[in-house]
Parts: structure tokens; C-alpha cells; sequence
């Protein structure tokens, strides 16, 4: 099962603090652990809600608001694919996360991802194997 770990923003994501040289190397041996697991898929952390925009749709029209959006705890600082057996497996892996993050104050959701098997016969077999071509090219773009 694959899972997205989701960094909640907080004060110190949204006013760009840059991590200190033992948080960059905490983060990096976490991460280090996770891919020598082979469980970590991809990750990266985002740079704050100034620098970015929303789009809503009200009859299907778009309407754009650029950052900065006030409320952090709405917003999403970094995530982290990861591939596991369970849920538990999951949680036990963010249970490591480096305590000096956030100055210790940190909340991540841990969220399951869909795979084809849970859509049923909706996902029909053409659309599956359309689904399938992409993520194949996506991932030969990758290596390129």
C-alpha cells in the first residue's frame, strides 16, 4: 500500500525558516533510512503559501487568489510517498520523524492512495491500461 505522509505548515514553514545544519541532517538520515528500506517512493518539502496561488471553481469557472493564505493549519508544508504493508507500518515509520522539526511542534496526516483494485469495475480495463501507459511514461521521463 502506498501512503502519503503530509507536512501540516506551521509559523516557522510559512516564514521560510531556513532548517539549522542538524535538521537538515536529521531530515536527511530519516529520509536515508526510509529509502535504505525500501519504503520511501519520493518527497519534498514546499516553500510557503506566498509563493503560490489557489484555484476555485464555481460553475466550473476558475477563480485565481494568490498567496499568502492565513490559515496555516489548512496548509501543507512538504509530503513523502511511502510503501508499506499497513497502515500501522505507516504510522510506525512517521513516529520517527526528526524530533527537531518545527521546534518539536509537529503534525503530520498519514493518508492512504488510491491503487486501481479500489475503484472496481468503474476503472474499466481500457482505462486502466491508458492509466498504466501514462505512469509508464512518466516514469521513463524520470530516468531521462
Amino acid at each position: 500500500m502506498r501512503f502519503l505522509i503530509i507536512r501540516k505548515a506551521d509559523a516557522y514553514t510559512e516564514a521560510e525558516d531556513i532548517p539549522t545544519e542538524e535538521l537538515f541532517a536529521q531530515m536527511g538520515a530519516y529520509m536515508e533510512e526510509m529509502a535504505k528500506a525500501g519504503v520511501l517512493l519520493s518527497g519534498d518539502g514546499l516553500k510557503p503559501s506566498r509563493e503560490g496561488a489557489r484555484v476555485k471553481f464555481h460553475g466550473g469557472k476558475p477563480k485565481v487568489t494568490d498567496g499568502p493564505f492565513a490559515e496555516t493549519k489548512e496548509l501543507v508544508a512538504g509530503f513523502s510517498v511511502i510503501q508499506c504493508a499497513s497502515k500501522e507500518e505507516a504510522i510506525a515509520w512517521v513516529k520517527k520523524w526528526p524530533v527537531l522539526d518545527g521546534h518539536g511542534e509537529v503534525e503530520i496526516e498519514i493518508r492512504p492512495i488510491y491503487e486501481a483494485a479500489d475503484f472496481g469495475e468503474a476503472f474499466t480495463p481500457e482505462l486502466r491500461e491508458r492509466e498504466e501507459a501514462m505512469r509508464a511514461e512518466l516514469a521513463a521521463r524520470a530516468k531521462s
